[in-house]
């Protein structure tokens, strides 16, 4: 297609489905991308700050902690101190994306492109995303999710939900299955049984604690800890689940919202994993669609001049010392490794070809890029096809922050042996299994208080803040309705801490 699709800084909705239309033949026709259906929405700054404050989901349900930060956002916003985002996108099909209704027709081009196709792509295609998230059920689990906790309201009380609420947003970031031991949430079919669960009978708390010991202790000991530990999975690292599933005192309709809030972390999981290739595949495809349109006459040299200005912006990695730094930039990191690759397999040298065999000089770097794509998350990308030529690029090297020396240790250089360790510590950063506190339940105290025990695994010597544990291990102790503990213990099993709480009274 010829001809300019605008011209200067004003857009119609015409002028958003020609430019649809014109990133669409790019994308799908020359780029092969694989994508969800679009659709486009034209959104308000306000409606934008609402969207930031609700995960960035077209529909949630109520809760005061996203009011608080849409008040928060707002309050930047309006001071000058936080721009807004060009657009959101949400995994879901239809893919939803979400522009500004501020932006130019330049920048409505470059988010369609970004979000539409980018995004999209990278949504449908990756295998976390496939095996993990069901983007055709999720719009309607998320109104039958806001709809069930509304009746919750009404029929339990605003307090009691809230209360219940907040305790499972605390444990979140526990609320997920980390290895495919189940098949993807279909959310149809889960909104299908939901009422089917509401009659719960509590069948595994009876048989839980039908497992106290009786008669000869030894023998019966052994057999109840086994039984146990079979019937509670254990150890469990999702704690949702667990407690969804056997916690003694929880009502059904608690037990339902307990299940909303783990399957929306489980949603959003994969997305924690890939925020480098997710926007990086979005980034580079943005890229190389709006060369493509200044190439074929579609956008004037200013149009182009405004998107090279936008660009640099989003790639722009402060560095170690300068006071905007605050910690690696996702889009800078995700574009920068998807140009280098490119040029891997385009024009490699033979660094190149002893570091990226499987790519260099393929001449094939948009197949070879979606394959990436597809079969890759963070820690894995980055530990397989970051070269060193980006690491002197980006003047990477490792420290050693030991306790127990005084002087900071430089422990990896420019060498060959070196770049294999930057890599590796560099990946590890973007490992959730490195990052994330490995906390499981691991075991109940039948025969005394019914005592919840816990083991956090403490790697490195990184023992959790005692404040936020405290605070966390609250809510877990009220969810449970008996004692908690939870014990820190070395990589030999030497125990170095405990936490310990007691459920608190609720409102009723």
């Amino acid at each position: 297609m010829s001809g300019l699709l605008f011209d200067g800084a004003d857009w119609s909705f015409d002028t958003i489905q020609k430019i649809h239309d014109r990133v669409e033949e790019i994308a799908l026709g020359e780029m092969k991308l694989e994508v969800y259906p679009n659709q486009i929405e034209i959104i308000t700054a306000e409606q934008m700050l609402d969207g930031y404050a609700a995960s960035g989901m077209p529909i949630n349900y109520s809760h005061w902690s996203f009011g608080k930060r849409f008040v928060q956002h707002e309050g930047h916003y309006r001071k000058g101190f936080q721009d807004l985002a060009y657009e959101i996108v949400i995994n879901s099909s239809p893919c939803i994306s979400y522009v500004m209704e501020g932006n130019t027709a330049l920048m409505q081009t470059l988010v369609i492109a970004h979000a539409a196709f980018g995004h999209n792509h990278f949504f449908r295609n990756n295998m976390l995303f496939k095996e993990w998230t069901d983007a055709t059920g999720i719009l309607d689990y998320l109104q039958f999710a806001k709809t069930y906790i509304a009746h919750c309201e009404e029929t339990y009380g605003e307090r009691a939900v809230e209360s219940l609420l907040d305790a499972a947003h605390a444990l979140m970031t526990h609320g997920v299955h980390r290895s495919p031991r189940r098949r993807k949430v279909d959310f149809r079919t889960e909104q299908a049984r939901a009422a089917e669960r509401r009659a719960y009978d509590e069948k595994i708390y009876n048989e839980l604690w039908s497992t106290l010991p009786s008669g000869s202790p030894k023998t019966v000991l052994r057999t109840a800890d086994e039984r146990l530990a079979d019937l509670l999975e254990l150890p469990q690292e999702n704690i949702l689940y667990f407690l969804e599933k056997t916690a003694p005192r929880l009502a059904p309709w608690q037990r339902e919202l307990l299940r909303i809030v783990r399957l929306l972390a489980q949603y959003f999981h994969p997305q924690r994993q890939t925020k480098v290739m997710n926007e990086g595949t979005a980034t580079y495809v943005h890229y190389k669609i709006m060369n493509r349109l200044h190439e074929c006459g579609n956008i004037t040299d200013g149009a182009f001049l405004e998107f090279l200005g936008s660009h640099t912006n989003v790639v722009f990695q402060p560095g170690f010392d300068d006071r905007r730094f605050g910690s690696i930039n996702p889009y800078a990191l995700g574009f920068a490794m998807m140009s280098d690759l490119e040029r891997v397999c385009v024009s490699p040298t033979a660094e190149d070809r002893e570091w990226l065999p499987q790519l260099a000089g393929c001449n094939d770097p948009v197949n070879a890029l979606k394959d990436i794509w597809a079969n890759y998350r963070d820690e894995s990308f980055i530990s397989q096809f970051l070269s060193p030529r980006l690491m002197r690029d980006w003047r990477m090297f490792q420290l050693v922050d030991d306790p127990k020396e005084t002087t900071l240790r430089v422990e990896a250089i420019h060498d060959e042996r070196g770049y294999r360790r930057i890599r590796r510590a560099f990946a590890r950063e973007y490992d959730l299994g490195h990052t994330d506190p490995q906390i499981e339940v691991v075991s109940v105290d039948l025969e005394g208080d019914r005592r919840l025990i816990l083991q956090h695994s403490v790697r490195e010597g990184r023992l959790l803040a005692g404040r936020d544990a405290g605070e966390v291990l609250g809510y877990l102790a009220d969810l449970w309705g008996y004692p908690v503990l939870l014990r820190e213990v070395d990589e030999n099993g030497a125990g170095m801490r405990e936490h310990t709480a007691e459920p608190r009274q609720r409102a009723a």
